[in-house]
């Protein structure tokens, strides 16, 4: 009886536990990478991944389209997913998308690598930084695919070469890291050579090849990945996709990093403050332009700026604004317009796609800059040629009304202020009065009634 007890409770738990819904998988976290790597989504990235660890979530997708960026912002992000607790997939998509340059090394560096058919990714050589060669010998030359397929040279002097090395070394280590392709990740650099999706996944490039994201999950369903925590095993059929979008501190820093925002928000912080300084008091250029120029302070330090280019927009903008003071015949003001639009042409320090100066921003500044000198110069010719209507010279002549006489000191009206008078003839409050004379605040009048008037 005991026996068929146990068995009858055995059958009834074994029931129970086969109508228990299953436990939901961990959730997916997808992160979304279009147009260029710069300071904006290296903060939205990292802190993607964050929040992934945070929300315990199995993997991170980080699907990307993009032709490259700074290599400042793409270290970040491989750090941040080299240092993730949670795998990290990096997914080339949709169809016609690319990872090039910058793309590949993030690529290189997740713990998945995926690409959507008719996708492609590579052309990883350093974008030259900095001004032109040095005038050095060109060290071996690289090589890059012309349209019709046949290698073309890139000549590079020391520094090229030296930072093509050390972009090769980089891509080495993350390859041996992840177990890629090691030869195809230093041509990709060395000469700039691309791939397909198809042809990547032949080469072991890449892990998977998977037209959209339900069948990318399918295919690394139970895959066994290596996090710093130790290994993790993926159930990602059924689970639950959170798609994490970039937040208003990502969408700002992804204004004022733009280049062209970064230059305009730098002119209106020195106009402003100049014009709060020639009208104190007025407050509000004050407060925009000192804004504007904290602002453009912290997106160029973000930036690959060139310093010397930097110098030169401020020398610039400085003979500029001395042109309102000093005299110089226009000299000052043409040095300064000069001056700016040279700094500004040179100012990024990179000739990375998305990270250029606009030459219509730079002409349409430069002529704004000048019209505004122009405006100011009339006025100031105006100015020196009205005639005086204030001073010792103009007040000589004038003529007031005595106020009050106290003893031997009089008072009196004179052009609306006034003044401390004397004269040899008695004066009566009501008098009227001219001035004849000026010794510092003192001046010397006659009473109309002396004169007949």
């Amino acid at each position: 009886m005991k026996r068929n007890r146990a068995v009858w409770l055995t059958v009834l738990l074994a029931g129970f536990a086969m109508a228990a819904p299953a436990a939901t998988p961990a959730p997916v976290m997808l992160l979304q990478l279009d147009g260029a790597v710069g300071p904006a989504s290296a903060d939205y990235i990292t802190r993607g991944i964050e929040r992934a660890a945070r929300e315990g979530a199995q993997l991170v997708v980080l699907r990307m389209d993009t032709p490259g960026g700074l290599d400042t912002s793409m270290r970040e992000i491989i750090k941040a997913i080299l240092a993730s607790p949670v795998p990290v997939a990096s997914y080339v998509a949709p169809s016609g998308a690319r990872a090039a340059s910058a793309g590949t090394y993030i690529l290189y560096a997740s713990h998945i690598a995926a690409m959507a058919p008719g996708t492609n990714l590579g052309a990883a050589t350093p974008v030259a930084i900095g001004a032109p060669g040095t005038g050095a010998p060109p060290q071996k030359p690289g090589k890059d695919t012309d349209k019709a397929g046949s290698p073309a040279e890139i000549p590079r002097d020391a520094m090229g070469e030296k930072a093509v090395n050390d972009a090769a070394a980089y891509i080495r280590g993350l390859a041996q890291l992840r177990g890629r392709n090691i030869e195809w990740a230093e041509q990709a650099v060395r000469e700039a050579v691309s791939l397909s999706a198809t042809e990547a996944l032949q080469l072991k490039v890449i892990d998977y090849l998977a037209p959209d994201l339900s069948q990318l999950l399918v295919q690394v369903d139970g895959s066994k990945l290596s996090v710093p925590s130790g290994e993790v095993t993926l159930d990602t059929v059924a689970a639950p996709q959170i798609k994490h979008e970039p937040d208003w501190r990502t969408k700002f820093l992804a204004v004022i990093t733009a280049p062209n925002i970064a230059l305009i928000l730098m002119m209106i912080g020195i106009y402003g403050l100049f014009f709060e300084l020639a009208n104190p008091g007025a407050v509000v250029p004050g407060v925009i332009g000192a804004i504007s120029l904290l602002l453009a302070l912290y997106a160029l330090q973000m930036l690959p700026v060139n310093y010397a280019g930097l110098a030169l927009i401020l020398l610039g903008l400085a003979f500029m604004v001395a042109e309102a003071f000093v005299p110089s015949f226009g000299i000052l003001g043409l040095g300064g317009v000069v001056a700016f639009v040279v700094g500004a042409v040179v100012l990024m320090d990179t000739d990375v796609p998305g990270y250029g100066i606009s030459p219509y921003l730079i002409g349409t500044l430069a002529v704004t800059s000048a019209i505004v000198l122009a405006a100011i110069g009339g006025l100031a010719v105006k100015s020196y040629r009205r005639p005086l209507v204030s001073g010792g010279r103009q007040i000589i002549g004038s003529e007031g009304v005595v106020v009050t006489c106290t003893g031997s000191e009089c008072w009196a009206q004179i052009q609306g202020e006034i003044w401390r008078v004397s004269s040899t003839a008695p004066l009566t409050p009501g008098l009227s009065v001219r001035v004849t004379g000026e010794k510092g605040l003192l001046l010397t009048v006659i009473p109309l009634a002396a004169k007949g008037e």
